[in-house]
């Protein structure tokens, strides 16, 4: 009965060795995995923080952009207003030649010559007008299109912030958990030493009264 008590005893002991030393090793697999969610939330949290430098400056870009763009609009009111002006005197300056022409029929040759020089003249400024004023359509058009991709840039930028935080979010619930996993197992590795260190004292009782017997037995015979 005493070497079977013995065998119980150690067979108790290497049971509780095998739990304590598998709920050791889940401990350092879970300190392991929150070091490594720990890692990725700074590498997120970084990612965001330029993320955000970089929707600043597009803001920044943004703003500078339109207010370019508002200068090249009345910059082309301008050109505009100028180009109807000229417009209006040219068609003054045609009608004042159909009367010089009627004159010219009746001999004012010389100011219908004048006339007809100050309408080239006119001319000329009316198309310098007008090709100024196509070039600054064309720069109103990229500005407005630079402004469309700064928005879209500015859009994905946000998208992209709100999802890393999502992650930082997920990331910091899962440390929680893993956190109260290494709480509950260090719990069950305490419960399981203490155990340990009774089965071991069970044991080390054992044997003292397996050599108080076999000490009995020995003085008998």
């Amino acid at each position: 009965q005493t070497e079977a008590e013995l065998a119980e005893s150690r067979n108790a002991v290497n049971e509780m060795t095998t739990i304590n030393s598998k709920a050791s090793a889940e401990k350092r697999n879970l300190e392991g995995a929150v070091h490594t969610m720990h890692a990725e939330i700074d590498d997120m949290l970084h990612q965001a923080k330029n993320s955000e430098e970089k929707a600043k400056k597009a803001m920044v870009d943004a703003a500078r952009l339109a207010d370019e763009l508002r200068a090249e609009q009345d910059h082309t009111t301008v050109q505009s207003k100028a180009k109807r002006s000229l417009e209006s005197q040219l068609g003054e300056l045609e009608n004042k030649f159909a009367e010089a022409n009627e004159n010219a029929m009746r001999g004012g040759r010389a100011a219908m010559a004048k006339l007809e020089t100050r309408i080239r003249e006119l001319e000329i400024e009316l198309g310098n007008v007008q090709a100024h004023t196509g070039e600054n359509a064309k720069g109103y058009q990229k500005s407005e299109r630079r402004v469309k991709e700064l928005a879209f840039q500015i859009d994905e930028d946000k998208k992209n912030q709100d999802r890393m935080a999502e992650l930082a979010t997920k990331l910091q619930q899962k440390i929680k958990t893993y956190k109260k996993q290494i709480e509950e197992a260090e719990e069950i590795a305490a419960l399981n030493l203490a155990k340990f260190r009774k089965a071991q004292q069970e044991l080390e009782e054992t044997e003292e009264r397996a050599r108080m017997a076999e000490s009995k037995l020995s003085v008998t015979y």
